[in-house]
């Protein structure tokens, strides 16, 4: 990578030569993963043959997943699928390519969506596990997720809804974003008033999904991702939370020891800096935890704000 693209690759993490400490070997974890971090954020790098090819042979060689054809289906949200013919090393972005010219979708559109890793739960919710990256083998991360029972899926990868306006002239996209739009409505994920629900189900039997999408763009949390139940220690430790990101805030649904509700909204231009910690499990048995900690400027005073998510 230095060689192809000199000065904007960051400075790769000291090693250590000797033994290190638990607390060295920690710190050296979290400079690798800041580095990783920083190299992926420049799309010239990570659209690289080299950077591709390195991924590419580490997820096959990690996973023992030999480069030959396969099946894959890829989800919509309103549960139906489409199966790929596909080799186990095309990269996420050739199958979302391939599966959105397969509906229809005009070329210059795709970048308004990615494919995601999501799981449909028997009680009716729906989490969404993570986004695929671009160089990402999702037949390979398939594999290696088989105890989660995730399945692939496209959404929609943006958070402004006014953007929904440039992708109604294509039946394609339509679609898929109408097809999104009622699926977060029955998850619960957008919160309508009992005379918006009523316009909503009239116009889905109706099927006029262009006024379904202008109606539900006025409705709170439309255009959000909502995460599964977190801990945070906002106002308290120990409040169990309902969050949603979007509209550049991070909104939080508190529910207080004393079974009190509390909704918070953290905007994003008073976020001064985030960091996500992997913390494994804390005891035996229990699931892997995730910490996601930002800097928030409340009212001129800088304090940390902390949730915590079961993996």
């Amino acid at each position: 990578l230095r060689q192809l693209f000199g000065s904007a690759v960051p400075a790769f993490p000291p090693k250590f030569y000797l033994a290190m400490t638990k607390s060295m070997a920690d710190e050296r974890r979290s400079q690798l993963e800041q580095y990783l971090q920083n190299v992926t954020l420049d799309s010239n790098i990570t659209k690289s043959d080299v950077f591709i090819g390195f991924f590419r042979k580490l997820q096959e060689d990690t996973f023992k997943i030999q480069n030959q054809r396969a099946f894959l289906d890829v989800y919509l949200a309103d549960g139906c699928n489409i199966r790929l013919d596909i080799q186990t090393s095309d990269t996420a972005e050739r199958i979302l390519e391939v599966t959105l010219c397969k509906m229809g979708l005009s070329r210059e559109l795709i970048k308004y969506f990615s494919l995601f890793f999501f799981q449909d739960h028997d009680d009716g919710a729906l989490s969404v596990v993570k986004k695929v990256a671009e160089f990402e083998l999702p037949y390979v991360s398939l594999q290696s997720m088989k105890e989660l029972h995730c399945k692939l899926g496209i959404r929609k990868w943006y958070m402004d809804p006014s953007l929904d306006t440039l992708l109604m002239d294509c039946r394609a996209s339509l679609n898929l974003l109408y097809m999104q739009a009622v699926q977060e409505v029955k998850r619960n994920w957008v919160k309508p008033t009992e005379g918006q629900m009523q316009e909503l189900e009239f116009l889905q039997k109706n099927a006029n999904k262009a006024k379904f999408l202008e109606l539900i763009r006025e409705m709170q949390f439309y255009g959000y991702i909502r995460l599964d139940p977190c801990i945070c220690d906002y106002p308290e430790e120990g409040c169990s939370a309902d969050i949603y990101v979007g509209n550049n805030e991070i909104n939080c649904c508190i529910k207080l020891p004393a079974n009190q509700t509390k909704e918070v909204s953290f905007k994003i231009n008073r976020l001064r800096s985030w960091q996500v910690t992997f913390l494994g499990a804390t005891k035996d048995g229990e699931e892997d935890t995730l910490e996601l900690r930002f800097e928030y400027n409340d009212s001129g005073t800088w304090q940390w704000i902390i949730l915590y998510t079961k993996q």
